[in-house]
Parts: structure tokens; sequence; C-alpha cells
């Protein structure tokens, strides 16, 4: 976060620089303060504390005010610990769990819950009319795609995943105004991928990118959740990025669940009722 802003401080105005530099002086200070006493501090008016919030990424002076404690708290270092090839096991592990976890912090600290909850009512009001609501992916992004379709499923809504590109294409094809588009992808640079984002909103349906910044993806669809992490995706499979596009697909599928609300629970409890014949007791 604090990265973040030292990169955007030279593209700001000369009053959110000097915001921008208070925060940078002491990080700690600057999420405890009132507003009055920052504005004082930084010598701007209350409006620019603000201002300067939303100009590098946030809602406003509460959003950031959060994401700023949660980024430098004391914790899991934001780094990307890479596996050595003379490792042992035990330090794999520890790597590999140290990365995913720091991954999923920074997303908490970074991840703008604008988008999530525009995300999130598209969703729901999809559900709500029953819309279709469908989730493309390629690869390793077709599995999340499929873990995404049986979460929502649940939940009483009209949910398919397309892993081939020939089928997203027809089936975005023959979406409609009120449908909902989900495409997750790591790299955001899969022309399938692409092709199936832009039929499906010039169906006139929603779409929804979980993809990388400033990928051809991420300004292809009307919504972006970003999900960053420095994975090679042109070497290998990526791993932690598919953790971030679950963690994703958790977040908008128990929101979507609470504003259904006590409508859905006959369902669950049916459900739960049919299956307790499938496990040994």
């Amino acid at each position: 976060m604090l990265d973040r802003i030292k990169a955007c401080l030279p593209s700001l105005a000369p009053a959110e620089q000097r915001v921008g530099k208070l925060v940078l002086a002491d990080p700690r200070a600057f999420a405890k303060l009132p507003v009055t006493e920052l504005a004082h501090r930084a010598h701007v008016s209350k409006p620019t504390v603000v201002r300067f919030c939303r100009s590098v990424g946030y809602d406003g002076l509460s959003d950031f005010k959060l994401k700023l404690v949660g980024s430098v708290s004391e914790g899991v270092p934001f780094i990307h610990r890479s596996v050595d090839a003379d490792d042992k096991t035990s330090d794999i592990a520890v790597k590999v769990i140290d990365n995913s976890v720091a991954a999923f912090l920074k997303y908490r600290n970074d991840a703008s819950s604008f988008a999530l909850d525009h995300a999130a009512q598209a969703l729901a009001t999809a559900q709500k009319t029953n819309r279709r609501i469908e989730f493309y992916g390629a690869g390793n992004s077709g599995i999340v795609a499929q873990d995404a379709q049986h979460k929502f499923f649940r939940l009483g809504v009209n949910a398919i995943a397309y892993s081939d590109g020939h089928m997203q294409v027809m089936s975005a094809s023959m979406l409609q105004p009120g449908d909902c588009a989900v495409i997750i992808s790591n790299s955001g640079r899969t022309r399938d991928l692409m092709d199936a984002c832009d039929i499906a909103r010039k169906q006139g349906a929603t779409t929804i990118v979980i993809t990388a910044s400033g990928s051809p993806l991420a300004s292809a669809g009307h919504i972006h959740l970003t999900a960053d992490h420095p994975e090679g995706y042109d070497k290998y499979s990526p791993m932690v990025s598919r953790l971030l596009h679950l963690l994703i697909i958790d977040i908008l599928a128990t929101t979507v669940a609470l504003r259904i609300g006590e409508a859905l629970q006959p369902a669950l409890r049916d459900m739960k009722k049919n299956l307790s014949s499938k496990r040994y007791t």
C-alpha cells in the first residue's frame, strides 16, 4: 500500500501530494488521527484529504485508514518467496504457505469494496429475476469457473461454467440484458476469454472480470475485480493467483447468499437432508 502511494505521488495535485507525504512519514499516526487534524498537518482542506484517498484507489478516508492499518500491522511480510532447487521439504512448505497467506492479507488490504459490492449486486439481481449467470475460464481458471458454478447453483442461481472457447462464444451469444458473465483469467490475455467477454457485453449482459490489473481483459468488462500477484503466468501453472480467484468467488457467493436472505434457508435444509444418506454415520 505504501509502495502504491509512492508510485502515485508524482501524478497527484500538489495539495494531495502533501497528504501522501504525511501518510508516508508516519502511517500509524495517520490511521489514528481525525480528518480535521490530518488536514491541519498537511495544510490542506478536509475534502482534499478525502480526494487523496480516492485518487490512490480507495473508496474514501474510512476505507483508506482500514487498509492502511492492515498494511502496516505486524504479520506475514508482503513478499514473493521463491522456492529454490535445494530447499528441503520443510522449507518448501513454509515458503508456499507464507506466500499464500501474504497474498491473502495483501488482497484484504487492497481490495476495492466498491467493486465487490457492485459485482455482488449484479449477481444478486440476476438471481432474483431468474436470469442466467455464466462463468468462463480457460485452463487453470476453468477449474475456478467450475468451483464458482458449484457454489452459486446451491444458492438457487441459474449458473453454468464453460472452459471450452467455442462453448463460451456460443453461450455468450445467447445472453441477454439482466444476465451476468463472470470471466476469470490469471493473465487477462487469453483470446477466447476476451472474445467471450466482448460478445457478452454486446448482448447487453453485465460482464464481471476477475483478472490482473493492466491486462486487456481488465478494461474489457463492466466490473473489474483485481487479482494481482507476481506470478509468471507464461512459465508455470499459477498457484497463488488461483487461490486469490477462489477467494474472490467465495466473497461473492457469501455476499449474494446474505442478500437472498431467509428465502434460501428451506432449500439449503432440504439439500442437507437429502445429502445425509450419502454419508456413513
